[in-house]
């Protein structure tokens, strides 16, 4: 561990400088030789590094997404070429320069933040062993080893033996459970971040090995966790257990406000978004509006949670729009057909009522029917020809023979030339 340590010696002096400048802070609050103004000046060094790596979080954020939506083609190339394992490289490499997506970028914020952990580690070990390193000069040095965390020193691990625990001015069994107990709360906070993210922020609609990979790695993350940390010193356990807690709530606000498509997560805020739109009549702020529009570009690629949400604006009367904005329109009822497809129809208008006397006389027809015009009003080429009229025989009820032989709802059938 001193070798890898080594490595890392060029950062020692900025973070043993930057606990320094916190702990006159601190230390004028509560006193200098106080494990509150240590043990803060090593939480607010965690939020410094934690702030100055937001930008890296949000790629992490960006390639995990990009490497989802990529599982299916990767899937398609690994059985495409599974007896050669160079063209499937070469494939997966081709797959990655044109989506513009890099399987390291998900590691970004854990390999950035190394170099910190190794220095800090360093620093604390220096403490503990009565050496002065960085800016921490011999003062500093003895005001850090009189500093306890709830009756546990800085620099004790959960290994050290009884002598070594009183050396530091501490009891074992005070050292021990101390430790044991912010290495288990170390643990769960890994597991439950890792849990959240796999329960409710990911696609469940897509199977993949990466999917299995993760559920692996939030089992065994907690278990190294738990391994290492007994010879972890308590400051570095102060230092990893706040780390954990950011990325646990750094994570929960992600996934509260903008969850990965086809997850739990995003039926769950594309709900509430849908009750906010509803009630305002419209989107508010830039990430609404950014959400609608990006759902509206999608068409008919939308997801069933997105789907659900667009038709249960248009059932209100509600139209999204391809800008993310949102509009009142007419309130339709909207139907789905087998393959996905939407569709949406006006309210059926019912034809008014006629009453009886209007029937008797073919007075004014339902609405939607045509009416036909009448007499006066046809055009003199549509009127058929005069027919001459001969007088009827009795017994034929005042009917003429052309009226008798007219077949009704077609041509007349012309007469035989031996009747007259």
């Amino acid at each position: 561990m001193d070798t890898i340590a080594s490595l890392f010696s060029f950062i020692t002096t900025p973070v043993s400088w930057v606990i320094v400048q916190f702990h006159k802070v601190y230390g004028a609050l509560f006193g200098p030789d106080t494990g509150w103004a240590w043990g803060l000046s090593i939480v607010s060094l965690v939020i410094v590094i934690r702030i100055c790596l937001i930008p890296l979080f949000v790629k992490q954020i960006k390639a995990t997404r990009a490497m989802q939506t990529l599982q299916p083609e990767m899937k398609k190339i690994q059985e495409r070429y599974k007896n050669d394992r160079q063209r499937q490289s070469e494939e997966m490499m081709k797959l990655y320069k044109e989506t513009g997506t890099n399987p390291l970028s998900s590691c970004l914020p854990i390999l950035a933040q190394s170099p910190f952990f190794f220095a800090l580690y360093h620093v604390l070990n220096s403490i503990a062993n009565g050496d002065t390193i960085g800016v921490i000069n011999q003062k500093l040095l003895e005001s850090a080893q009189q500093a306890h965390i709830f009756g546990a020193p800085l620099a004790a691990t959960f290994t050290d033996s009884a002598s070594e625990a009183a050396a530091l001015d501490a009891s074992i069994t005070t050292v021990r459970i101390v430790t044991a107990i912010m290495i288990v709360l170390m643990s769960l906070s890994q597991f439950y971040t890792q849990r959240q993210l796999m329960t409710k922020n990911v696609d469940t609609t897509v199977k993949t090995p990466f999917m299995q990979q993760q559920k692996m790695l939030m089992y065994i993350f907690p278990i190294m966790f738990a391994v290492f940390g007994i010879n972890f010193p308590v400051g570095v356990l102060v230092y990893w257990l706040t780390t954990n807690l950011w990325t646990m709530g750094q994570q929960m606000y992600v996934i509260h406000n903008n969850p990965t498509p086809g997850s739990k997560a995003q039926a769950a805020y594309l709900e509430r978004l849908h009750k906010r739109v509803t009630h305002h009549g419209k989107t508010r702020g830039r990430g609404e509006k950014a959400i609608v529009k990006a759902i509206v570009t999608k068409g008919r690629d939308r997801n069933e949670y997105e789907r659900k949400f667009i038709n249960g604006l248009t059932k209100v009367g509600l139209v999204a729009q391809a800008d993310g904005s949102v509009i009142k329109g007419e309130a339709q009822t909207v139907t789905e057909s087998e393959d996905g497809v939407t569709t949406a129809t006006g309210r059926r208008q019912q034809p008014k009522r006629q009453s009886k006397a209007q029937r008797q006389s073919g007075g004014p027809k339902a609405a939607g029917e045509t009416t036909s015009l009448s007499k006066s009003d046809e055009p003199e080429d549509a009127k058929p020809a005069a027919v001459k009229k001969t007088p009827a025989k009795p017994g034929t009820g005042g009917r003429s023979k052309a009226q008798s032989g007219q077949r009704k709802g077609g041509p007349q059938r012309p007469k035989s030339p031996s009747k007259k």
